[in-house]
């Protein structure tokens, strides 16, 4: 392959990682502008990315909406639960999606998909995620896309972190 080739392909795959990642967030700023600031709260929040790691190891707290990817091992109709897995760091992790609301469902094992939905922790102490949106995702880059989210969790970290220090700032100039 040419480098001109190998650097148009790169730029595609950018692209569409960090399209993926500000999709849902545009989506959820346009349904509050249609319903206007009083009702924006019947929506359901757009979910922050998390990595399957993070969520299996207890990262995330029950009741938030969040988004992950992973491979679908398993799928069981009967009782609308899927398993998503992923390795990361030579270890294994795997995670329970309830598709109930997102049936009928047609599953491909072995393929990636992403999620869309809320935490939950079963009386076991064991998270899962109750699917909004479940997205057949072969195709996309992985690797690249967590380099996106890190990148954007930079981001808003220094943005929030400048944010803190203006008003500390303007605080001590104005007090």
């Amino acid at each position: 392959m040419s480098d001109a080739r190998q650097i148009v392909c790169r730029a595609i795959s950018t692209f569409t990682a960090w399209a993926i990642i500000w999709r849902g967030r545009m989506a959820y700023n346009q349904w509050n502008k249609r319903l206007g600031q009083g009702k924006s709260k019947m929506l359901p929040q757009a979910g922050v990315f998390h990595f399957l790691w993070e969520i299996c190891s207890g990262g995330v707290e029950e009741g938030s909406a969040l988004r992950t990817f992973g491979r679908l091992t398993n799928y069981d109709a009967g009782i609308s639960e899927a398993i998503l897995s992923v390795h990361h760091n030579s270890i294994g992790y795997q995670l329970c999606v309830r598709t109930s609301l997102v049936e009928p469902f047609e599953a491909r094992i072995g393929s990636e998909y992403m999620v869309l939905g809320e935490m939950e922790i079963t009386t076991d102490n064991v998270p899962v995620i109750q699917a909004r949106l479940l997205l057949d995702a072969d195709g996309v880059n992985f690797p690249l896309l967590e380099r996106a989210v890190q990148e954007q969790r930079k981001y808003f970290q220094q943005r929030d972190g400048r944010s803190t220090l203006e008003t500390e700032v303007a605080n001590k100039r104005d007090g």
